[in-house]
């Protein structure tokens, strides 16, 4: 035998290096370009990470670097290293009206509002699940009305009935009928707290009524068997199996109010009575930046700690799962003679968060005396006039003029826009996350398209506006921008629309895309004509929701819209601080109307129910 070539096989020719080098980058793109999962998951982390990552990095800077303007007070240049601000809130004269009081007021109106939503919606969520309540199913989608109005439409409604002369303009239909309103009662944390409370507690009412749903009711039978009474049953099985929901629920919404800005700024104002979100949009509002960042960055410590503490007891709810037989589950209790007392009080809570509040705004906006409800005294000026005197900002009705409409058009493209962009991006997030799963850009992607709901509302727009005030590089100032508004809208709905997508995409196995690319489909043809189509529901979700939520936004956007980008939530605001309140209802009624209208079309397309978990 003779052996030409000794060298191993396994060993290249010398000059094949760069070639085959070559060849494997040749290999990859062509990957890349008929799979690109792995590369489009890394330019959504990248772009996340500027959007999501980048706002909070820039809040952070600007609380400890001197602004411009403020070099007579700090002795420093613009960009310095300082502890100014930070000793401005936490230590200085003032500390206590720019931190310390809002801080305490914060955590009475938090806790305040947890109790009284733990208590609305635990009673009515047991009625609900667990009983044979009269009207059971028609109150399982009624109740949850009140969290698709806009949370300050309770505080526009208290103001109506309780308000009196302490802030100016007309009073409320209780005063002008002669009974005197005290300012605790008009103004300040017990209003605050009760609207609070009746806009939040449909959101007990779903965690708390799904869990219940899911309660096995066998061990409650055994105990009863057993000897024990109703009050042993509830205290020893039912609650402690419910302490995971509960407890998740608590923290929730106790998170929430962080970042409430409309209810505590309508209710607070008149007394001074502010809370930390109110309290940073003074700092905006009087161009202190590093008072504001100081501020922003302590919501969202303190939202990051409610949310990662929530995320320890849903690991902690692995100790008190129950098995039993899916068909002992739905137990009802029969009420028997309190079947229709137990209707009556469900109903009751939903004419005290429902109808009260949008008849209040409604009887408003068509009287000129509050209160006064003969022939004469009712009027459709407030919503037709063409000139309206002693109304120099406003001078005719809303749907008069054009303010309405271009605040109407700004919500519906605005908006619009987010919520599309937000649908699809979500569906790209689940799709990364689901076909690459296991890998790190999945692991990272998931994570990333999550970070927005950590931080409120509030402090998430100050971030941006941090951001994007100036110009930072390539990127120009985009404050006041239909731009601006678009991109913090949909990222801050994010977490809903990734969520929505990786739970669909689980549910789609390969095979339908392997198929196609049989075929010779590409990777742009398999997502249009398999994906999408397949997945069309929950792409309807991920927009529509995110547009639900939007059009009632005021918490996110009060910081960042100009005269040429006013919505309806920050038109409504704008005219109460002109003291037109009956202008301002008539525009948070046409709010109400579009979310509810948004919601029932959302149903309707997707065949699904905010209460299906409910019994309803």
């Amino acid at each position: 035998m003779v052996i030409t070539d000794a060298r191993p096989p396994t060993v290249p020719p010398p000059d094949a290096g760069p070639p085959r080098r070559r060849g494997r980058w040749r290999y990859r793109l062509s990957v890349a370009r008929h799979e690109p999962t792995l590369l489009i998951g890394l330019v959504l982390i990248l772009l996340l990470l500027y959007l999501v990552i980048a706002p909070l990095v820039a809040v952070l800077s600007d609380a400890v670097r001197v602004q411009f303007g403020d070099q007579p007070k700090t002795g420093q240049q613009p960009g310095e290293l300082t502890g100014y601000y930070l000793w401005r809130v936490f230590r200085s004269q003032v500390s206590s009206i720019v931190f310390w009081q809002p801080l305490v007021n914060t955590l009475v109106v938090a806790v305040g509002v947890t109790v009284l939503a733990l208590l609305l919606g635990g009673i009515c969520a047991f009625l609900l699940t667990r009983t044979n309540i009269a009207g059971r199913k028609w109150l399982s989608t009624a109740l949850v009305v009140p969290y698709m109005l806009p949370s300050w439409t309770f505080a526009l409604a208290w103001l109506a009935l309780f308000k009196n002369d302490r802030s100016g303009g007309q009073v409320g239909i209780l005063e002008a009928r002669g009974v005197q309103t005290p300012d605790w009662l008009a103004y300040g944390a017990v209003p605050i707290i009760v609207c609070l409370g009746l806009h939040y507690f449909p959101f007990v009412l779903l965690l708390f009524g799904n869990a219940l749903r899911r309660l096995d009711a066998q061990l409650e039978d055994s105990a009863r068997i057993l000897g024990a009474g109703r009050g042993t049953v509830l205290g020893r099985i039912t609650l402690p199996l419910m302490l995971p929901s509960l407890s998740s629920s608590t923290l929730l919404v106790f998170g929430r109010i962080l970042g409430t800005f409309g209810t505590p700024y309508v209710l607070g104002l008149p007394v001074d009575y502010t809370l930390l979100s109110t309290s940073l949009f003074s700092a905006v509002r009087n161009h202190e930046p590093g008072i504001t960042a100081v501020i922003a960055t302590v919501i969202v410590v303190i939202g990051v700690a409610v949310v990662v503490a929530d995320a320890r007891l849903l690991r902690e709810q692995r100790r008190f799962v129950t098995v039993g037989g899916k068909g002992a589950m739905d137990r009802i209790i029969e009420l028997g003679r309190w079947r229709w007392p137990a209707g009556g009080v469900a109903l009751g809570v939903f004419a005290l968060s429902v109808v009260v509040p949008v008849v209040t705004l409604a009887l408003t906006t068509v009287t000129t005396t509050p209160g006064v409800f003969s022939a004469e005294n009712f009027t459709l000026k407030y919503w037709l006039a063409e000139d309206l005197p002693g109304a120099p900002g406003f001078p005719h009705g809303i749907l008069r003029g054009t303010e309405l409409l271009d605040a109407a058009w700004n919500s519906l493209r605005i908006v619009g826009l987010a919520s599309l962009v937000c649908g699809v991006v979500g569906l790209l997030v689940g799709y990364v996350v689901v076909r690459s799963d296991g890998s790190r850009i999945a692991s990272v992607l998931r994570q990333v398209s999550f970070l927005p709901y950590l931080v409120p509302g509030i402090a998430f727009a100050a971030a941006f506006l941090s951001l994007f005030a100036v110009r930072r590089g390539p990127v120009p100032a985009l404050y006041g921008s239909v731009t601006l508004l678009v991109i913090v809208l949909a990222v801050t709905h994010l977490p809903y629309a990734s969520r929505s997508g990786i739970s669909a995409m689980t549910q789609l196995g390969r095979e339908p895309e392997e198929a196609a690319q049989v075929t010779g489909a590409g990777w742009l043809t398999r997502v249009r004509a398999v994906v999408v189509p397949i997945q069309r529901g929950s792409l309807v979700t991920g927009i529509v929701l995110p547009f639900i939520s939007g059009i009632k936004e005021l918490s996110i956007v009060i910081m960042l819209t100009t005269t040429g980008t006013q919505l309806l939530t920050t038109l409504s605001i704008n005219l109460i601080d002109f003291a037109y309140d009956q202008m301002a209802n008539a525009v948070v009624l046409v709010i109400a109307l579009v979310a509810f209208l948004a919601t029932y079309l959302t149903q309707r397309l997707t065949r699904t129910s905010l209460a299906s978990g409910l019994g309803g």
